[in-house]
């Protein structure tokens, strides 16, 4: 979509029914079957592993799951002890990639419950990029489902610390055993969950940002608009060179033209110019539709910023950075919400945005998102459910 979005209002109607799940979601909670853990983690270990949360690899005791197969659809909700799966060495993810996965996280507040930002969208953009994958679509109740009884299950793993969270990873993979193109007829949908920290331990800081213009993330009619580990993997070479030339991370353009911005490897970006204007790229089906991209472009005309999706050349980036036009650049995503960039460069240019330092908007953003999602300042679109 190009030019201005245009956004409908939010009544307080609107945010009372998103304070809990729909009574259609909590049925199905109640269907789930819960195995607790014979190897309970001991409080002692669990508070300490809380105190210092190391993101990704320390996870919680159980795991949510639901079994589809062609013949009989989605069934055997339950919640189990977190541990290896038992896969076939010809199980087709193995062997076809066939896998789609999705990030967000649960949020402690004072009064003891837990909720997430918007775990609705991100229930739909696992549909649409299950359908991509020509896996089973599975409906929006199981998936929230499926994330409460998880929460509710491991509700101790949940950190209380400032600016802390559970980072919940919802995940579908075919299992089935075979070698042969085609859609399995076997399919697992698990949720697993780890403790998080603050993403900026020390301060907002801002990254340095290299611009790939020989490899790319995604193309016109591929999987980019897709959550799915391929899109990942593809951008883990440019990656590492990025870090080998000192850079944090790389931004990838089109794979049609190779002269327009796209997206980095694991977030969106967004340009600030000196006009108080917010620019990002408009979805072109090879870049993913972030949930935390979305929730910007709101905020950002809820301040009056005329707010625009389009397409925008790297000639213009070099330019506005250049000649001051682009006062600020940031990247957003679930894991650092919105990061800062101080830095952008390719083999053709080197320049800092700005001052080098977080710009105004890019904070007061960050800000305003995080109040949100941590329960400090009200929720006026009915953007967090409640999960436990």
């Amino acid at each position: 979509m190009k030019g201005e979005t245009q956004m409908t209002s939010t009544t307080s109607e609107d945010i009372r029914s998103h304070d809990i799940l729909s009574s259609g979601t909590e049925e199905i909670v109640s269907l789930f079957d819960v195995t607790p853990t014979d190897t309970p983690t001991p409080a002692d270990v669990r508070a300490a592993r809380l105190a210092a949360p190391k993101f990704g690899t320390v996870f919680t005791d159980h795991m949510a799951r639901i079994s589809w197969r062609r013949d009989q659809g989605w069934t055997h909700h339950r919640v189990e002890k977190y541990g290896p799966l038992l896969l076939d060495p010809a199980t087709a993810v193995l062997h076809y990639a066939q896998e789609v996965f999705e990030g967000m996280k649960a949020y402690p507040r004072p009064d003891g419950t837990v909720w997430a930002f918007r775990p609705t969208a991100n229930a739909e953009r696992l549909a649409r990029s299950a359908h991509r994958l020509a896996l089973p679509g599975l409906p929006v109740e199981d998936f929230l489902a499926a994330c409460a009884a998880l929460v509710r299950t491991d509700r101790d793993w949940v950190p209380t610390a400032p600016d802390s969270s559970l980072y919940l990873r919802p995940f579908m993979f075919a299992s089935e055993a075979f070698l042969g193109v085609r859609p399995a007829d076997a399919v697992e949908f698990l949720v697993i969950a780890s403790p998080a920290g603050a993403y900026f331990s020390g301060g907002l800081k801002p990254v340095s940002i290299w611009i790939d213009t020989e490899y790319h993330r995604a193309g016109p009619g591929g999987t980019g608009a897709a959550k799915c580990g391929g899109n990942y993997a593809a951008s883990l070479l440019p990656q590492e060179q990025a870090a080998a030339k000192g850079f944090d991370q790389v931004c990838f353009l089109d794979g049609a033209t190779n002269t327009m911005l796209e997206e980095l490897g694991g977030m969106n970006v967004f340009l600030v110019m000196d006009d108080g204007s917010v620019h990002t790229p408009a979805l072109s089906g090879s870049i993913l539709e972030g949930v935390t991209r979305s929730s910007i472009l709101r905020l950002a005309q809820d301040r009056g910023r005329s707010v625009s999706e389009r397409q925008i050349p790297l000639t213009e980036v070099v330019e506005g950075l250049r000649s001051g036009r682009i006062a600020e650049v940031f990247a957003c995503g679930t894991a650092a919400v919105v990061t800062p960039v101080g830095r952008l460069a390719s083999d053709t240019f080197d320049a800092t945005v700005g001052t080098g330092e977080p710009g105004e908007l890019t904070t007061a953003i960050r800000d305003e998102l995080t109040s949100i999602q941590y329960g400090r300042t009200p929720d006026r679109h009915g953007w967090m459910q409640r999960l436990a």
